[in-house]
């Protein structure tokens, strides 16, 4: 049996090795790195995966949230309604703009905001909410939007995470994660669900004119060269990645599938064990798990990691520390207890090894070594 990886990119590479090799040698031959066609083709591609009006791309998920946010108008003293739990780039362009994070706590289930604390905290400073698809699912989104719709509010939903999942409406219209609120931020981090081999990211939206805002702001205001019509800044998608992204979008569903395929296999191999609780997944989504992670309590979630390391097993926490209680927010005025459900989580979740390379030997070893723990 191969080591355990956390995420596997080598494996997943010598798979489409030919394909990739000759992607990136195509642009290396071409030497139009900027804005070059396989740029413009990713868009396009990713529009028909996704389904959205328009793709804009950009050079990262974080630089993503920060044109999503200055698209919808979020500026200083604005007040924007987020959640502590969550990677710290949803808060940091926030904070960013000059504008004020305001959270609003997760489900313990879904780890996704919970819309029953949005309404009391919109004030006449609200500008929008960000609700984060976490690990592989869709918030709530029939509901934030009803929300937003009735304050006049904006959404920008991270989904960073989730690219590929599908959230269900009521009455049984899907649609995929980004394309519901009125920007969808995505991330082509490396180890996300579709990485590339660097930094990457796009912005989706339905509307004719968010877009040609996202692209005026990540093109330097600039639609025309040396004509720049608002202020904004360098944030491109390189060909090189495009390219990598092209081959491996094609690919997509099938990385989707196995990573379902490995968490069933842990759903059931793991159901009876007595350290953990496995992850919940929402009736209103379908999940995608970019990442598979467990609640273990009592304080002996950071021992069971140890435990899992000795028999070279990695695990890693997402995430130990909230936001609100981050020293570089400290001006927000947070205390331990505003946000039990977010504290009670970064001390209790665990994320299990998930990638579209877990063989079956894998999952058994890592199965069989949680099974037999003795707590």
């Amino acid at each position: 049996m191969d080591p355990v990886q956390m995420v596997d990119l080598k494996r997943q590479y010598l798979r489409i090795k030919d394909e990739i090799d000759a992607a990136v040698l195509g642009v290396v031959a071409s030497s139009n790195y900027i804005q070059g066609p396989e740029v413009r083709k990713f868009e396009e591609n990713l529009t028909h995966f996704t389904g959205s009006n328009h793709v804009v791309s950009c050079a990262n998920g974080t630089d993503a949230l920060m044109a999503a946010l200055m698209a919808c108008g979020v500026e200083r003293g604005d007040e924007v309604i987020t959640v502590p739990f969550t990677f710290i780039s949803t808060v940091e362009t926030v904070a960013l703009l000059g504008a004020v994070p305001v959270f609003a706590d997760v489900t313990p289930d879904t780890f996704t905001i919970n819309p029953d604390h949005i309404e009391p905290l919109i004030t006449d400073k609200t500008k929008a909410i960000v609700p984060v698809h976490l690990f592989g699912q869709c918030a709530d989104m029939e509901r934030i939007m009803a929300i937003a719709k009735k304050h006049n509010l904006k959404v920008v939903e991270d989904a960073c995470q989730a690219l590929g999942a599908e959230y269900v409406f009521s009455d049984g219209t899907r649609r995929q994660a980004g394309t519901i609120g009125d920007v969808g931020c995505v991330s082509f981090f490396p180890t996300k669900n579709l990485g590339c081999f660097g930094d990457g990211g796009a912005l989706m939206t339905q509307d004719d004119n968010m877009a040609e805002k996202l692209r005026l702001l990540c093109r330097h205001g600039s639609s025309k060269k040396y004509i720049h019509k608002t202020i904004g800044f360098n944030s491109r998608l390189d060909s090189v990645q495009a390219a990598v992204l092209n081959v491996k979008l094609k690919y997509l569903h099938e990385y989707i599938s196995n990573r379902k395929s490995a968490a069933d296999f842990y759903y059931q191999s793991l159901a009876d064990s007595t350290i953990l609780t496995l992850p919940a997944i929402s009736p209103n989504s379908t999940h995608t798990f970019h990442q598979f992670t467990v609640k273990i309590k009592d304080g002996l979630r950071d021992n069971f990691a140890e435990y899992l390391r000795t028999n070279d097993i990695p695990s890693m926490i997402y995430y130990p520390v909230p936001a609100h209680l981050q020293p570089a927010y400290s001006y927000l005025n947070h205390s331990v207890g505003d946000f039990p459900v977010s504290e009670q989580l970064c001390n209790e979740v665990l994320s299990l090894p998930m990638h579209t390379e877990l063989t079956i030997q894998q999952l058994q070893y890592i199965s069989k070594t949680i099974v037999n723990h003795k707590i």
